[in-house]
Order: structure tokens, then C-alpha cells, then sequence
């Protein structure tokens, strides 16, 4: 898959004014994931490593990453799905190459050190493009999801999962503390500061009525058919609302979680300021007079 995204500022010669022109080439093939598009304006990502029980291994993240910095600027999609093929959601990393990187052959610990950052700030930016990109993403897990799974979720905005689902955070059997998302994501998701900390010190595993509970995920499904139908009926409702309106949304949402309520307040009032002059805004409000339906454009 390939994205090529070239932005110019090309000079009309006769009247000086500057004009952008987009081109947009969006092409989703993946060696560790599979991108389909099930509905209108809604994209499904899965996880496309069964074999492997879906563990997340730098190809993995490489194209994730890829991936949903495509999604980010591809008009055609409004919101995300993401689901893992086979039994599971996702193993979490994969063991193998964790225990190639700790073999690397540098004997200067500085220097050694210097090299894991470098790889761990490479997944940190691979499952933060998630947050970043300003569709609504929406997690369907089925089975397990383990470890650096939980990291990938708590990423999401919405999460949903099936009765057979169960969730671990798992890096303290491995050795090492959570370092891609989950110690900075999952406390905030939840108010049982107490229970997070259980569950990261422990490893222990856990239920989908415990994680509803916690407030991790917001609807249990019966089955992974249910589960994948439950995310493509809210992703439709999402896909027919003002992308500008819902993608406005998120991103105020993120750095309201971020920030303080005063600096949170005047950063939307200056989103808004340019957002309210939308045509959105028109035909949302025509549309709910008639009693119908809006169709957006494009953004």
C-alpha cells in the first residue's frame, strides 16, 4: 500500500492568488493487515496475522501506522473498524522479535539503550496514529487481547467485544513495564484508579463484564458475527453525520482530555469560529426541519 499525498501552492500568474491542489492516491495492501470497505465512507482494518494469533511485530506496526495516516486524509472514509482475524484480537508483541531486539549485539549499555528508545518510540508513534487520525475508530475485539492489545485499544474511541473476549495486561510476566500506551491511556478511560493498578501489577486476566464494568468497553455482543455487525451499525451512524462536525469533535475531545478545561474551552471556540461558517451547519439545520435525512460532501 501506498500513500502519496502532494500538497502545492501554485501561483496564478494572472490575478497572484495562491491556490492548493491535493492529489491523493490511497491504496490499502498489507502483508499484516486487511483493509476493506463495508459500507459507504466506513473502512474495516483487521489484523491479518492468524498464524500468529495476530501478534504485533515491526511489520505490523510499520503498516499500522502507514495505514491509519492514509485514513486520516482519505475522503472516502468517515469511520474505522478494527478487528483481528482467527481466534483472537491480538497476542500482543510478538515474543520473537522482542527477544532479537534485547539480543542486539552492542555492548555499550548507553548506547544499547539509545536503540530501544528508538524502537519504542517507533511504536508509540505507530499506535498514537489511531488517536491522530480524526476518524472515529472502533475497536470489535473477540477472544484475546493481550498486552500491547490493550495499548492498541485504549488508542481507540470506541471499543466494543464479544462474550468470549477476555483482556490482560500482560507485560509484568514479561518483564517489563507497559510502554506503549496503556499506562498513559487506560487511567484515564477509567475512574477505578485502584483497579488499573491492580491489573497492570498483576497481569491477571479479565473479563468482558469486568472491563464494561471498569469502562473499558461500552457494549458486550453475543458472538463475533453480532460484534462485527454491532460496530458496522454504529460506524454508519457515524458516516452519515457531518464529517466535519464528528472528526471536529475528536479532535477537540483528545485535547480536552489533554489540557485544561480553560485552554480546552478556547481552543474549540477558535475551531468553531472557522467550522460554523460550514455548509454542514446549513444542512443540518434544513434537515431537521424537514424531517430528513442530510447528505455531506466530501471534505
Amino acid at each position: 500500500m501506498s500513500l502519496t499525498k502532494n500538497l502545492r501552492l501554485v501561483m496564478n500568474k494572472s490575478n497572484g492568488l495562491r491556490q492548493l491542489s491535493t492529489s491523493i492516491d490511497t491504496n490499502y495492501n498489507f502483508k499484516t493487515l486487511k483493509v476493506t470497505a463495508p459500507s459507504e465512507y466506513v473502512f474495516h482494518v483487521e489484523f491479518n496475522r492468524p498464524e500468529r494469533r495476530n501478534a504485533m511485530n515491526p511489520t505490523f506496526f510499520a503498516e499500522l501506522r502507514k495505514c491509519f495516516e492514509q485514513l486520516k486524509y482519505d475522503q472516502d472514509c468517515r469511520a474505522v473498524l478494527v478487528s483481528g482475524k482467527g481466534k483472537g484480537f491480538t497476542a500482543g508483541l510478538d515474543l520473537t522479535e522482542l527477544s532479537q531486539m534485547a539480543s542486539m549485539d552492542i555492548e555499550d549499555v548507553g548506547r544499547k539503550g539509545f536503540q530501544f528508545q528508538r524502537v519504542i518510540e517507533d511504536y508509540q508513534t505507530s499506535l498514537t496514529s489511531i488517536e491522530k487520525c480524526h476518524k472515529p475508530v472502533i475497536a470489535l475485539i473477540h477472544g484475546h487481547c493481550i498486552g500491547g492489545g490493550i495499548d492498541l485499544i485504549t488508542a481507540c474511541d470506541i471499543r466494543y467485544c464479544s462474550k468470549n473476549a477476555w483482556f490482560s495486561v500482560r507485560e509484568v510476566d514479561v518483564g517489563l513495564a507497559a510502554d506503549i500506551g496503556t499506562l498513559q491511556r487506560f487511567p484515564k478511560i477509567t475512574g477505578n484508579d485502584s483497579l488499573v493498578r491492580e491489573l497492570v501489577y498483576t497481569a491477571r486476566n479479565f473479563t468482558p463484564d469486568e472491563a464494561l464494568k471498569l469502562g473499558l468497553i461500552s457494549h458486550i455482543s453475543e458472538d463475533e458475527s453480532a460484534l462485527i455487525n454491532k460496530g458496522l451499525e454504529t460506524a454508519k451512524i457515524i458516516a452519515s453525520k457531518s464529517p466535519i462536525a464528528v472528526q471536529g469533535s475528536k479532535i477537540n475531545l483528545v485535547f480536552a482530555r489533554d489540557n485544561k478545561v480553560e485552554d480546552s474551552l478556547k481552543f474549540v471556540s477558535a475551531w468553531n469560529g472557522g467550522m460554523l461558517q460550514s455548509e454542514d451547519l446549513i444542512k443540518s439545520a434544513m434537515a431537521s426541519m424537514s424531517k430528513e435525512e442530510a447528505t455531506f460532501s466530501k471534505l
